[in-house]
């Protein structure tokens, strides 16, 4: 049997706490079910056969009640259950015959999108491809962002290859998966498959081939495909000339960049000096990045001030963790990290990347505290908890998922990519900006995010 295991701990702002997320997907194996459960009724009443899914998910195929069968539930009315954002029950439902219209596919794909359930849209997946509502492009494209959001690009990729016709949509949704999934060269050949097949790019595929280049140091390939957009009569935007400037910056040409910004033919706004400060920040250029700051300062006061605004002291959070099984959801509110089980995972795992070498990076901590509790404070970030109980809690090698709706800080990164290598297992964490595929030390954004 398939299942989603999930763990969140989510950082939620409100004036007394807040509250980390992280999620991870396992697969267990099937166990023997009550015939019921397997779509049979032993009942009098013989209800009428379906077609076997192909999928192999007995979970799709819900059980029946001792006084319900198909024909009864023929009209039901989704709306109240996807209103109450009851997915489950709608899919129960659908799995005894209930039929469901155009409405109810885009809704059903929504939640599963707001959810982040890969387990439950695979599932809205498999009623989508019976129905008659299977090959129409939107629900299709609706079904690439749900995956892409879930961290699948390749079931993503799966859907758009079946897809009998494809809007100019379809492949943006295709190249932003890529990218947003740290595979630029993947985005970069899509758009080109894209203009092969006659499809004319606007000016989202043009930003988006440009982030594309910009996460494989393209500079030639970027600035090539940024001087083609003429031949579409598609006039550069912000977002356009910004593309540019991270290309340049990610592929370290700070002089090439700055000139490009001086070079602009329209008026430099404080996104994109703030992106040079950035990418001076990065590389090391001190005078680049006062520079930069100086610029900042005069056209928006507040982002220099803001780092130099005490921040309040945080008050003392406490963690809050979702554990979302087949139908079921638990919530564990601890002051102490997760079970006892994962706290020595934890420690014996940091004791594991000291040998490989991690130094934990203190700068993360902003509390005024010695350094042993800054370092104690950074192996306890959320992220690595929830990993740590991914890997007491699901079998070797499966790959855990994890959500945050906060940036991933460096020492997190740096850790999670050496954890990578000694578990041997792909940890895909997505925080509030992309996915990072940590697989045998490496992770997906090449350092930059």
């Amino acid at each position: 049997m398939s299942m989603e295991l999930k763990l969140q701990a989510t950082m939620a702002s409100s004036s007394t706490s807040s509250t980390p997320f992280c999620t991870y997907a396992v697969h267990h194996h099937a166990t023997n079910l009550h015939p019921r459960q397997n779509g049979t009724n032993n009942s009098r009443f013989t209800p009428r056969k379906t077609p076997p899914l192909r999928m192999g998910n007995p979970s799709i195929q819900p059980k029946l009640n001792n006084h319900q069968t198909p024909h009864q539930h023929k009209n039901v009315n989704f709306a109240h259950f996807l209103q109450e954002g009851n997915v489950n029950q709608v899919l129960e439902l659908m799995g005894q015959g209930v039929f469901a219209d155009y409405s109810d596919f885009l809704s059903l794909l929504k939640l599963c999108e707001d959810l982040k359930s890969l387990e439950l849209g695979k599932r809205v997946h498999e009623f989508l491809r019976r129905s008659k509502f299977g090959g129409d492009v939107e629900l299709c494209n609706r079904l690439i962002g749900l995956y892409v959001k879930c961290g699948s690009v390749k079931d993503a990729r799966k859907v758009f290859d079946k897809m009998s016709e494809r809007n100019v949509d379809s492949w943006n949704l295709m190249i932003s998966g890529y990218n947003v999934n740290g595979l630029g060269n993947d985005g970069l050949l899509v758009f080109k498959q894209m203009k092969q097949q006659g499809v004319v790019p606007d000016e989202e595929s043009f930003a988006l081939v440009l982030a594309a280049c910009a996460l494989i140091e393209g500079v030639e390939e970027g600035l090539m495909q940024f001087e083609s957009m003429k031949e579409y009569g598609i006039v550069p935007g912000m977002q356009h000339y910004l593309g540019v400037v991270n290309i340049l910056g990610c592929a370290g040409q700070l002089d090439e960049a700055e000139e490009f910004i001086e070079n602009m033919p329209i008026e430099v706004g404080v996104e994109v000096w703030e992106t040079l400060r950035n990418f001076a920040r990065i590389h090391g250029d001190l005078e680049r990045e006062d520079r930069a700051d100086e610029l900042l300062t005069v056209l928006d006061p507040s982002k220099a001030a803001a780092d130099k605004v005490p921040l309040p002291q945080r008050k003392k959070q406490s963690a809050i963790n979702m554990l979302e099984e087949k139908n079921r959801v638990s919530e564990y509110r601890c002051n102490m990290p997760y079970k006892e089980e994962g706290d020595v995972k934890l420690r014996g795992l940091t004791g594991q990347m000291r040998e490989a070498g991690y130094v934990p990076d203190t700068r993360y901590v902003l509390h005024d505290i010695d350094e042993k509790e800054k370092e104690k404070a950074l192996q306890y970030h959320s992220e690595r908890l929830a990993i740590a109980y991914g890997l007491i809690s699901t079998p070797p090698r499966t790959t855990l998922r994890i959500i945050k709706n906060l940036r991933i800080c460096g020492d997190c990164h740096n850790a999670i990519k050496i954890m990578s290598k000694i578990v041997g297992r792909e940890l895909i964490v997505r925080d509030n900006k992309r996915f990072h595929h940590f697989k045998d030390g490496k992770c997906s954004c090449g350092d930059y995010w």
